[in-house]
């Protein structure tokens, strides 16, 4: 049996990062394991057809999510290579300094982390403190997509939001065209970027197709995984460490069935204990979208171009093309981030918005549009303090963990929540946009308390996809994983992606992840000794 130094579990964006860097050295042998296929579909090439994407589960995870007594909802996950940044909305958001430096005494502040992005970036604006060119990941910002989104920029300026070109370069109120993981009208996800580049390395082995079963433990150490392979079960062992990559879901739900986590949840599901991490699938916090939107006085918009099986087909033509039009931009136009109340000191929120509107959701799929002309907002308490949790509830692996939302559970939560959609209605009844509007459609004029918004926001919004701290770091015992992210308890384990991040870091995680596995590298070749 061949061994490698390195067992890597996920290609998402923290797998194909750590992939490319610890390949650095010739003489590391690197193993990369993906349940999924390879990114071959022409949809991950379309920035816009990420629906299409997430709708299959060919190319995502379905995992069923409850949110709230006798509701469910699907939460999405990218199953092929390049994971979710394979499937994503391509928003690259570096997050908030001082959400970093809440972590500086683990190790991983902004001070830190800064120089970790300007390596990766390529970012159009050139060179900055905080921004860099040169790296593998190209970006671009599409400005001026359509005179609605020009005016939903102008309506935010009219309220005093700066207009801003890097959205990440400061902390106030501030609205502009998000900087997006799209290069020349083509997605750049993590394995465009990180992955491909190295795939003729010698010492990185990639096996698709690789269903991790359990982490193989012995004598307190981990080994090796087993895992399920065109029909038959096989084990890959690990001389130096396995790493756990597979994003907030996948990880805790694979330590779990491996005997690492709640003793209790572990138990009752039929899996010997071998160690008791009350922790592990604990503390998971997720983004809720709340949902805004408009019916136009007048024709414009995305719905009367892309809304129709015709319309598609023209826009994919104009794709294939120039590469250009509505299929070239990322999944919402314009973002901002906001303060929820005049009186605090930095934005809460954060709103994205666009000149269409969704049909009605239907299950399994992520996004459709209406026919008639629309406008869509989504608004999202930046940092959420209400607390889900995962659970096996099967010793198999393959079978779904049993994921509680919790969405907008605390009195900060449902506060924010409700402050942010007033002032989302105060928005669309200033300036320019507000001339477009014929009627508020979703969720209605007749949802006005606290209790009614926040109703509306379980029971009409949208996950976020931004899952964390299932596998929380910190200095406690208690914590999942140490401040070098590697599992208590056990020896040559270590987990590298969403799951570790005890705080948001305000906003989209694709980009954090990658800085997060960038600087892991470091970290576990000895190249950072912090």
């Amino acid at each position: 049996m061949e061994e490698f130094d390195y067992v890597i579990v996920g290609a998402g964006a923290a797998g194909c990062v750590l992939a490319n860097r610890l390949t650095e050295d010739p003489g590391t042998r690197v193993l990369l394991l993906e349940a999924g296929g390879w990114d071959r579909s022409p949809y991950v090439r379309v920035p816009k057809a990420f629906s299409r994407l997430m709708d299959d589960e060919r190319t995502a995870w379905h995992y069923p999510a409850g949110t709230g007594p006798g509701r469910e909802e699907i939460w999405q996950r990218g199953r092929m290579i390049g994971g979710s940044t394979s499937v994503n909305g391509m928003i690259w958001s570096r997050g908030a300094a001082r959400d970093w430096d809440a972590l500086d005494p683990l190790g991983w502040g902004w001070s830190a982390m800064r120089q970790v992005f300007t390596r990766l970036e390529d970012h159009p604006l050139g060179p900055a403190p905080h921004r860099g060119v040169g790296g593998p990941v190209r970006l671009s910002i599409a400005t001026a997509t359509d005179p609605l989104a020009e005016e939903m920029v102008a309506t935010g300026a009219e309220l005093g939001w700066r207009r801003a070109d890097d959205l990440d370069a400061d902390d106030d109120e501030r609205i502009g065209y998000p900087t997006a993981t799209i290069h020349d009208g083509r997605r750049v996800s993590a394995a465009d970027a990180f992955l491909h580049p190295v795939r003729r390395r010698p010492n990185l082995t990639v096996e698709v197709g690789a269903v991790v079963l359990r982490v193989l433990v012995e004598g307190g150490r981990a080994v090796g995984v087993r895992m399920a392979r065109d029909g038959r079960e096989v084990e890959r062992r690990a001389a130096a460490e396995v790493i756990l990559a597979a994003g907030a879901l996948a990880t805790p739900h694979l330590l779990q069935v491996s005997g690492i986590g709640p003793a209790d949840t572990l138990r009752a599901a039929g899996v010997p204990v071998l160690l008791d991490r009350p922790r592990v699938g604990a503390g998971l916090r997720e983004h809720r979208s709340m949902v805004l939107q408009y019916r136009l006085a007048e024709p414009g918009g995305h719905n009367m171009t892309i809304g129709s099986p015709f319309g598609q087909a023209r826009a994919a033509l104009r794709w294939l093309l120039t590469r250009g039009g509505p299929l070239a931009l990322p999944v919402l136009d314009v973002a901002a981030h906001v303060k929820s109340r005049p009186d605090l000191d930095r934005p809460d929120a954060h709103l994205l918005m666009a000149p269409f509107s969704a049909a009605p959701p239907r299950p399994g799929k992520a996004l459709e549009l209406e026919r008639e002309p629309g406008l869509m907002c989504l608004g999202t308490v930046t940092r959420p303090d209400s607390e889900g949790s995962l659970a096996i509830t099967d010793a198999d692996p393959r079978t779904p963990p049993a994921i509680v939302a919790n969405y907008l559970t605390t009195e900060h939560d449902r506060r924010v929540a409700a402050d942010l959609f007033r002032r989302m209605r105060e928005f669309f009844g200033t300036g320019p946009i507000a001339k477009r509007i014929k009627a508020e459609t979703v969720p209605g004029p007749a949802v006005r308390t606290d209790a009614e918004i926040v109703e509306a926001a379980v029971a009409r919004g949208y996950c976020g996809y931004h899952a964390i701290g299932t596998c929380a770091m910190g200095d406690g015992d208690d914590h999942v994983v140490d401040p070098r992210l590697r599992v208590r308890g056990v020896d040559g384990l270590r987990v590298v992606d969403a799951s570790v991040l005890p705080v948001m870091v305000a906003g989209w995680t694709s980009a954090p992840v990658s800085a997060l596995a960038w600087r892991a590298a470091d970290v576990i070749t000895g190249r950072d000794a912090n």
